[in-house]
């Protein structure tokens, strides 16, 4: 079994930077981890009315309300195998902005037609991500239709209500960083969040994640 990226992007997979496919990599069958610590050098949002969809979203770890400069980070990217037998890939950002801790919660899952990015401390909001290699080598994701899952309760999230996200992370050789730019903006009101930001990676043996780093609940909706 090849890792998630790697089987989703295909050959694509072969056109990322050297870097970012060993950090893409991730999965049981090379049984490693990935740890990336650095700093955001900006971490913005938009005006004053976007305020609640970040504080709604703050609750479950979905998004970071707070803006800051230089706001040391983490990202950690463990493998492990959920209830459901799935092999799934932690995604899970920790900022110190201004003394508080926040977090932003992501779980990765191979879905359909591509990778499902279930969100939060309890898988929520599940999200279809399409992924791609940009011709220098960088990364490029883009978020897609999502749907919201509690109980028996299942909809199609309506994206009035929600935001797409657009992510490039690259590597840089001159100064041996992965540098990665996100924004999120809504269909209508336009720029709700964002951050630009560096760091180095850490790679170590894994075939589980810490507890600590899992959902709360695990969601067998795709």
């Amino acid at each position: 079994m090849t890792s998630l990226f790697r089987t989703t992007m295909g050959a694509d997979f072969d056109r990322l930077h050297p870097q970012l496919q060993r950090r893409f990599d991730v999965g049981l069958t090379g049984g490693m981890a990935c740890v990336g610590r650095g700093v955001m050098r900006q971490i913005t949002r938009g005006p004053w009315w976007t305020v609640p969809f970040l504080q709604i979203g703050r609750l479950r770890n979905i998004l970071v309300p707070d803006v800051g400069a230089d706001v040391p980070f983490t990202i950690a990217n463990y493998p492990y195998l959920d209830p459901y037998g799935r092999e799934t890939v932690t995604f899970v950002r920790e900022y110190r902005v201004r003394g508080r801790r926040r977090r932003f919660d992501a779980t990765m899952v191979a879905g359909h037609d591509g990778i499902v990015d279930y969100l939060g401390t309890h898988q929520h909001l599940a999200v279809d991500l399409d992924v791609s290699a940009e011709p220098d080598g960088s990364l490029l994701l883009r978020s897609g239709a999502q749907r919201f899952y509690e109980g028996p309760v299942a909809f199609r999230f309506p994206m009035l209500f929600s935001g797409r996200a657009t992510l490039r992370e690259r590597f840089d050789e001159t100064d041996g960083r992965f540098h990665v730019d996100l924004r999120v903006d809504n269909d209508r009101f336009g720029y709700l969040f964002g951050y630009r930001g560096s760091f180095t990676c850490e790679w170590m043996p894994a075939s589980d994640a810490p507890a600590h780093l899992k959902p709360r609940r695990h969601e067998r909706r795709l």
